[in-house]
């Protein structure tokens, strides 16, 4: 586990902070398949028990459930974001960096219930506290980082080529410009 101190995480890692309107996309996103699933289950309910009011408010505890297997798993996984997340480049990291825990991603779920109650001030804190923090954010310790762009440059190195040569796309190349036969 790393250890910064008082440097900002962005300025060791390269990775700047998820900003609000992302993160919300993110959100809708992962909003979007959960209730996706969740109508499939009401519809699976409906079909078993047509009549049975019951069965269908037992939906909504297993929806509550879902939602926390989701974010957990998904935010303490090796990707370290959910599905909405990955589609908007972005991941949750502890303090430090690191990636965090289920233990943690738990606490960051069940948190957002506190930021939901404050008003959704918990949620809109994203835009305006340093590090683009929400209070969920603060009291998991977590942070949300934008994933690294770079620029890449296709190669299309074929294993068998010497070194230095390139499949340019139509022959192969050992420098712009200059073009060498393929011997057949």
């Amino acid at each position: 586990m790393r250890k910064h101190g008082w440097l900002p995480v962005s300025t060791l890692i390269g990775h700047p902070y998820g900003g609000f309107w992302r993160r919300l996309a993110a959100y809708l996103i992962d909003g979007l398949l959960l209730g996706s699933i969740q109508v499939m289950l009401a519809i699976i309910v409906q079909t078993i028990a047509p009549n049975d009011l019951r069965a269908l408010a037992n939906i909504a505890p297993v929806g509550i459930l879902l939602g926390w297997a989701y974010f957990s798993l998904l935010e303490s996984s090796p990707a370290q974001a959910t599905v909405g997340k990955l589609a908007l480049g972005i991941y949750v990291t502890d303090r430090d960096g690191d990636p965090i825990d289920f233990r943690k991603a738990s606490i960051r779920y069940w948190a957002k219930l506190l930021s939901t109650l404050v008003l959704m001030l918990g949620w809109l804190m994203a835009a305006f506290t340093p590090g683009k923090r929400a209070l969920h954010d603060y009291v998991a310790g977590t942070l949300v980082l934008r994933r690294a762009t770079v620029a890449v440059t296709p190669s299309y190195a074929d294993p068998g080529a010497g070194a230095g040569q390139y499949w340019d796309g139509s022959r192969w190349s050992s420098e712009p410009g200059v073009f060498l036969t393929r011997s057949q």
